[in-house]
């Protein structure tokens, strides 16, 4: 599945990785391929996901994410690694 990290400024992630989990308003999520349709709002929170076991975390203060056909589009004002 893509995954696709965009913030005001730039693209900062885009490729592909086997799963997602993402900070929601009302919980954390992970997302996997073949995912159903989703538009989420995300909370202040930890990002993380895993490319060939290799996990990257990154800190977030919020933003929204879309999914939809095993593309996961992140929306964030700003990244903190």
């Amino acid at each position: 599945m893509k995954l696709e990290i965009i913030t005001p400024e730039q693209i900062f992630f885009s490729g592909e990785v086997t799963s997602v989990t993402l900070p929601g308003t009302i919980g954390l999520f992970t997302v996997w391929e073949n995912h159903a349709p989703l538009i989420s709002s995300l909370a202040k929170g930890k990002l993380s996901y895993e490319i060939d076991k290799n996990v990257t975390e990154l800190s977030v203060d919020g933003g929204f994410a879309e999914i939809s056909k095993n593309v996961v589009t992140v929306c964030l004002e700003l990244v903190k690694t």
